[in-house]
């Protein structure tokens, strides 16, 4: 087993990957840390692969997904091929430092915790388009999380190797792999890392990456509570629900019997909308107690399919 396995996910970083190569071995040349890296191409339509490939040495292992999948399939590929006793991630766009990695190693196991995780305490990205965005997402991570993970955009993070094989990731769940492992109770510390503007090539983020993860984080936030028993949150709400539209109607057919016209009035329409829509939630809670019961009795698929291994001859 080596000692630490660094996981490099990359798309369309032709640029980037030879002086990253470069930056990885000088730091660890004379560290006396075993180590391998892995890079994940996830669908690069430049010609990061080919570059990757003809940089190849020993301790580098390239995978090729057949698609673009994503940051966090590409991800869970390098760590379901990792080997190490710890497991890092680390930015393709040179604006992570290498050098840190040594530091957070130390730390990690100084410390004896779990996870070592960066902040980047000087920034080098657009302030509208990048920084503030981040800001408000990493506020309302921590209040939802209930967690005190203050950079959760870092790409540069050390883990224990069992720590993080367990986590589940897909959809932009990357963001969230320190959050994810403090909520099942692993321990972090959180260390200030160098950041570098970057050289090469164009930024993967934006608006939109934001509303994704936000998008995310809502449904981190339902599995962590109802994943196991999703009817304690529907069957409430479709109990509640219906409760409300049948006490309506009994007051219409009260006021019905007492003699007064009931015909037309939108609060029976309103009762009876309550009542079919809390059926709905409660038939939506029992279709999805079904589904999980058939996620836990059967192998998850991945989320990424691999189009080819490349290894040092």
């Amino acid at each position: 087993m080596v000692k630490l396995s660094i996981i490099v996910a990359v798309y369309n970083e032709e640029d980037n990957i030879k002086p990253l190569i470069d930056n990885i071995t000088n730091v660890f040349l004379h560290s006396g840390i075993e180590h391998e890296v892995i890079f994940v191409d996830d669908g690069s339509v430049d010609n990061t692969a080919n570059t990757i490939r003809d940089n190849i040495k020993q301790n580098i292992t390239l995978i090729e997904l057949k698609m673009n999948y994503g940051q966090t399939p590409a991800i869970k590929a390098g760590i379901d091929q990792a080997d190490g006793e710890y497991i890092a991630t680390l930015d393709g766009d040179l604006q992570s430092d290498p050098a840190d990695l040594l530091m957070m190693l130390d730390l990690l196991k100084k410390n004896d915790c779990d996870i070592v995780t960066g902040i980047r305490a000087k920034r080098y990205d657009d302030l509208f388009l990048r920084k503030i965005p981040s800001y408000i997402a990493n506020f309302i991570v921590r209040k939802v999380t209930r967690t005190n993970i203050k950079d959760n955009g870092c790409g540069i993070k050390i883990f224990k190797s069992d720590i993080i094989k367990e986590l589940p990731l897909y959809g932009e769940r990357h963001r969230f792999l320190v959050s994810l492992a403090a909520l099942d109770g692993a321990t972090v510390e959180q260390v200030e890392v160098k950041h570098h503007p970057r050289l090469y090539g164009k930024s993967k983020y934006g608006l939109g990456r934001t509303l994704k993860v936000l998008s995310d984080l809502i449904l981190m936030s339902f599995s962590r509570k109802y994943r196991q028993k999703p009817m304690y949150l529907f069957g409430t709400i479709g109990i509640i629900t219906s409760l409300i539209g049948s006490i309506i109607l009994l007051w219409l057919l009260i006021q019905k019997i007492l003699g007064q016209d009931i015909w037309g009035r939108p609060v029976m329409i309103l009762g009876v909308l309550l009542i079919f829509i809390g059926f709905q939630i409660i038939s939506t809670g029992l279709i999805l107690d079904l589904v999980i019961r058939n996620d836990y009795e059967t192998n998850a698929t991945k989320p990424y399919k691999i189009k080819r291994v490349s290894r040092a001859k």
